[in-house]
């Protein structure tokens, strides 16, 4: 049996600070019907709380708030950093005896994802995606365009109801999206041409790759003036991607 622990910040809600210095937390738009198709899979959360005395209290009241009745074996919320799989060794553990392949960690941000994936761990992008995460099927980054008589509300109408989530609006003709190959059936069923290039957790990669060649200050921008350290140039691409290309030194 399949538990998924979703982290909160960017993934099922936003979190508000109130004037009283109370914390909220807003549901994110498809949650709640995400987790409601998930009512029979037991459910935790692996979160950062953020510091100070009683964070952890608080994000807990926000929680029960924002999502009544939805993670209520108090077992399976772990609060805490996720910057080692040091914390989601602990969640696995919490389960009773569920294996960590069947295990799910649903996070926005890649580098936790990665830190989940070196626990065993299966994972998620979107809350969207857990059911594609459970049965072992990929994500796919794709260009999606608007053909002519269509436009982008009824895009967003065909992809709020299959495994589709939007990325990047490029133009009112084209946007980028995450995609299940289920999902790319039913948006080329109502008339969308679906470009697959590539798997999520693939290019997610090469971002981490051209984001430590910056932090290093080894790679530019194109347009940007190269230094003595500079050994790779850095394009973002008009759909947002990020390429890189290795400098050639001639003597």
């Amino acid at each position: 049996m399949s538990v998924i622990f979703f982290d909160i910040g960017g993934t099922l809600a936003d979190p508000h600070v109130d004037p009283d210095g109370s914390l909220s937390l807003r549901p994110l738009p498809r949650v709640a019907a995400a987790l409601d198709a998930l009512r029979e899979v037991r459910k935790g959360i692996i979160s950062n709380p953020g510091s100070g005395d009683g964070a952890a209290a608080r994000a807990a009241g926000a929680l029960a708030q924002a999502f009544p009745g939805r993670f209520t074996d108090e077992a399976l919320v772990h609060w805490g950093a996720k910057d080692s799989r040091e914390i989601f060794d602990r969640a696995v553990a919490s389960t009773g005896g569920a294996t960590a392949d069947d295990c799910v960690f649903v996070g926005e941000n890649a580098q936790e994802r990665a830190f989940a994936r070196e626990a065993g761990m299966r994972t998620a992008t979107h809350p969207v995606f857990t059911l594609a995460a459970m049965e072992n099927r990929p994500v796919f980054r794709a260009r999606i365009e608007v053909p002519d008589g269509q436009d982008q509300p009824a895009l967003t109408a065909v992809m709020n109801r299959t495994e589709a989530v939007p990325v990047q609006v490029v133009s009112r003709r084209l946007v980028v999206a995450m995609v299940t190959t289920r999902g790319t059936e039913v948006l080329e069923r109502a008339g969308f041409t679906v470009d697959v290039q590539g798997g999520v957790e693939e290019l997610a990669g090469t971002e981490k790759f051209v984001s430590d060649l910056l932090a290093r200050g080894e790679a530019v921008f194109e347009g940007e003036e190269p230094t003595p350290e500079t050994t790779h140039v850095v394009k973002r691409e008009d759909d947002g991607r990020l390429t890189v290309r290795r400098l050639r030194f001639f003597q």
